[in-house]
């Protein structure tokens, strides 16, 4: 007896059959359960808040509180601020011959109306102060320098007009005053912070700030801008050399190129979960280790389950944050050189330890082979998380002392929450557009109980989603490996006419169920 009666629907060019399984959970024609076309969604741990020094995490759990977001928005906003504070002037020595910078690039994924910019004012909003602040403390130097540049052109301006050719003293005179006035620089106004930048004008203020700058923003503007939004062609070599320090070269129109010997930039971005997946699309990323650099954090949204009546943040512990941060990049800003932290010989022994694990899992066919461009950098993360963490425990002196083996201890566990994020993240990143395609299919295919249909009845039925028929091949390939549909045998080929056009059956589950029974037919949802 056959596990399935088809019964006609409908007639057309797709033949649509209604299909009642004799038998729940069984089909005939050798059909099995068809395969969800994406796996379980990794379970995926929360932030960390304890590891964090206790004003820093007095502070996360007050706005998450307050503002009902997973802790991980706070954290990790959070450790940007710090890391805005300490780029460029804190390097971690880990051992002789191996140093880390401190400063990070962190993304969250969150979704529309999760409450990102208010806990980016929360969290984020001393850095912005302490450059205001900066702001006012340079203006007089500013306007000085202003003025005697102008004072000083003016003056070569008078001797250029006055010397002449047959007298070598004016000549001579003339051309030091030029140079004097060229040699009077106009400092740049203090910038700590941008929220939404081209590659190259990232570079430009770098140059500016003695290679020093931070992007922090409650959207992902950025990351089109890395893919190229306004030049065409994905531009992110600034992005590199910043995240590791190295030298960077800025060409300017007009004027000698900047050269900045060592560039150090923060990114702290809190983005839609699609922006995460823009990030694996851009052209070389993965290639060139732009993907590998991000700590990357998908908290679960609140959105929904959110209190209302919530309590206040304390304003003593709003104050001390403030007092902390802010004094904090104050102090930093006013240095010119990074200052080198040591790891303790026993924090060194625990790296060693940590460096021995990862090893074994980057090589082909391991657990993290398929993102060893970021494990490759995991044990460097650690690095710089145990010098920011020591940073905050000791902000008036972490300098004069090194990073303890219980430092390195919390910056792993931090590592581990970010190892954890990453293979969600790249998880998400892998699901191409074919995947959504396929999906748009089976919608199709159930909404219509399409029991068999051709390539060009898939395109005649889906135009606003495909241009051709040639780009249904994708989608329809990934669900004949996923079990949801089955091609039938082509027909020989008769004369000199068109190809056939392949003619494919629809698994039985998708024609006696309703369209949403299986969340868009047995597929799992983030």
């Amino acid at each position: 007896m056959n596990a399935t009666n088809m019964q006609p629907h409908d007639s057309g060019a797709a033949r649509v059959l209604r299909a009642v399984p004799d038998e729940p959970g069984q089909f005939g024609d050798g059909w099995e359960q068809p395969v969800p076309l994406t796996a379980a969604q990794r379970a995926l741990p929360p932030f960390p808040v304890h590891v964090l020094p206790g004003w820093m995490a007095d502070m996360v759990s007050a706005v998450t509180e307050f503002t009902q977001t997973p802790p991980d928005l706070a954290g990790c906003v959070a450790l940007s601020a710090l890391s805005t504070a300490a780029g460029g002037r804190i390097t971690t020595r880990i051992r002789h011959g191996w140093t880390q910078p401190v400063n990070l690039f962190v993304i969250v994924a969150l979704p529309p109306g999760s409450r990102k910019s208010d806990v980016f004012a929360a969290m984020a909003g001393p850095i912005r102060a302490a450059q205001a602040e900066l702001v006012d403390l340079a203006l007089p130097r500013i306007e000085e320098a202003r003025v005697q540049k102008a004072v000083a052109e003016r003056e070569a301006e008078k001797l250029e007009k006055k010397a002449s050719t047959a007298d070598a003293v004016s000549i001579g005179m003339a051309g030091d005053a030029a140079l004097r006035a060229q040699e009077i620089v106009i400092p740049a106004r203090p910038r700590l912070v941008v929220d939404d930048v081209t590659a190259e004008k990232a570079a430009s203020i770098m140059a500016e700030q003695g290679g020093r700058l931070a992007v922090l923003a409650p959207e992902g503007g950025i990351v089109s801008n890395i893919a190229g939004r306004y030049s065409g062609t994905p531009n992110y070599e600034v992005f590199l050399r910043g995240h590791a320090g190295e030298y960077l070269e800025v060409d300017r129109q007009g004027r000698e190129s900047d050269v900045i010997e060592h560039a150090y930039l923060t990114l702290g971005l809190v983005v839609q979960p699609q922006i995460v997946r823009d990030l694996g699309q851009i052209k070389a990323a993965k290639e060139r280790g732009l993907l590998g650099r991000f700590l990357y954090s998908l908290p679960v949204s609140t959105v929904g389950h959110r209190a209302i009546r919530v309590p206040e943040i304390p304003d003593h512990v709003a104050a001390d944050y403030r007092a902390r941060i802010g004094g904090l990049t104050l102090q930093l800003a006013m240095w010119s050189a990074p200052e080198v932290v040591d790891f303790s010989a026993a924090a060194d022994e625990a790296m060693f330890e940590l460096q021995t694990e990862i090893e074994p899992r980057l090589g082909p066919g391991d657990a993290w082979h398929h993102i060893a461009d970021w494990a490759g950098k995991y044990a460097g993360t650690v690095a710089r998380l145990a010098g920011l963490l020591h940073l905050a425990d000791r902000p008036a002196d972490a300098w004069h002392h090194e990073i303890g083996v219980s430092t390195f201890a919390r910056a792993r566990e931090l590592g581990s929450y970010f190892l954890a994020h990453a293979l969600g993240a790249f998880d998400h990143m892998g699901k191409d557009e074919s995947y959504d395609d396929a999906r748009a299919l089976l919608t199709w295919i159930a909404s219509d109980r399409v029991a068999q249909f051709t390539r060009r009845d898939a395109h005649r039925a889906n135009r606003k989603r495909f241009a051709s028929a040639s780009e249904v091949g994708s989608a329809l390939e990934l669900l004949e490996e996923h079990g949801h549909i089955r091609q039938l045998p082509l027909p020989e080929r008769q004369g000199v006419g068109r190809k056939p056009s392949p003619t494919y059956l629809a698994h039985p589950v998708h024609l006696s169920a309703d369209p949403g029974q299986f969340g868009q037919n047995g597929q799992n949802h983030e």
